[in-house]
């Protein structure tokens, strides 16, 4: 498996150097491989979800690039245990696996998730090597109360990385996710394992859109965003190494400082922050003004002069009118 993703790393890092079609057999010849093998290649990162064109008589084509990370300087750059794959099923799903042989800091990245999942068990679209999908552990050692609004400050932490790579338009949306001029960029799935009032383990998941392909595309059903609609790509090396060097530093302040310090960074950029809003609950709809957060990361929303405060994982919040 890993000589095959070589293979196929190559003839992206092929592909993405052009602009143009590159035939079959240029491929093959420089890769010093038969035009068959360039062609199982080829179907192959297909299904994994990339976007290749291809042209008889011109041979192939990238539709956006494919923007991957040098696992060699990742693994060396980040502090803690790094694990790097080109193929897994599920970032999350690796870390809870391994939980408890790993400590606070430790992550895991791939290039393709065959069997990512967002909030609520929804599949997670997961094109190979078109975004960041990531996964780190934190340990808790007072259970989970203490993690209580860790979403959120992860989505500080995801938009304070994004306005250093030039994307102003970032904002954050009660509970986990971040948007870019109005549309999904990011989601945010955090998950806990162990002991209520004990020493628990939250795997804290994201998924970032970098350059999405048609396919994928196709899958979602809302409003979406990726950088490369709107700059150049960023090094995904460096932006994986900044995103766990900003996550670490803001959730060590968390667990000193709680969720009040995270507050006045939130409403900086809450996608809905005194704007009118609908809270869908099961078969309800509430309707007021959004008022922010609380300290315990619920979500306060004005109802008639009265602020409530809302918190709960079937809570969907919408656009008011």
């Amino acid at each position: 498996m890993a000589e095959q993703w070589h293979r196929r790393r190559q003839i992206l890092a092929a592909l993405n150097q052009t602009d143009s079609f590159l035939s079959g057999e240029a491929l093959a010849k420089q890769l010093d491989v038969s035009r068959a093998t360039i062609s199982n290649h080829v179907d192959a990162l297909e299904q994994a979800g990339v976007g290749i064109y291809s042209v008889k008589g011109k041979g192939y084509k990238l539709e956006k690039p494919v923007p991957l990370i040098d696992g060699d300087v990742l693994v060396h750059k980040i502090d803690d245990r790094c694990f790097y794959f080109d193929e897994i099923d599920s970032t999350n799903s690796f870390i809870l696996k391994h939980a408890e042989e790993l400590k606070s800091g430790d992550i895991c990245i791939a290039e393709y998730q065959s069997a990512g999942r967002g909030r609520r068990g929804r599949k997670w679209a997961s094109p190979y090597g078109s975004h960041l999908y990531a996964s780190m552990l934190w340990q808790f050692p007072q259970g989970m109360a203490q993690a209580m609004g860790l979403s959120l400050v992860v989505g500080c932490s995801l938009a304070s990385v994004l306005k250093k790579l030039g994307l102003d338009d970032v904002a954050v949306k009660w509970p986990n996710d971040v948007y870019l001029e109005g549309k999904k960029l990011a989601g945010i799935l955090v998950e806990m394992s162990g002991q209520a009032d004990g020493e628990c383990n939250v795997v804290i998941g994201i998924g970032v859109n970098l350059s999405m392909p048609t396919t994928a595309a196709e899958q979602i059903d809302q409003p979406w965003a990726d950088i490369v609609s709107q700059q150049a790509l960023p090094d995904k090396t460096e932006f994986a190494i900044a995103l766990h060097q900003q996550l670490k530093a803001d959730i060590q302040q968390f667990e000193q400082s709680g969720l009040p310090a995270f507050i006045e960074r939130w409403q900086k950029v809450d996608l809905y922050c005194d704007q009118p809003i609908k809270l869908l609950m099961a078969d309800n709809v509430t309707e007021g003004i959004c008022r922010g957060i609380d300290t315990q990361g619920a979500l306060l929303l004005e109802v008639d002069g009265e602020v409530k405060a809302f918190v709960g994982g079937e809570i969907s919040v919408r656009a008011g009118s």
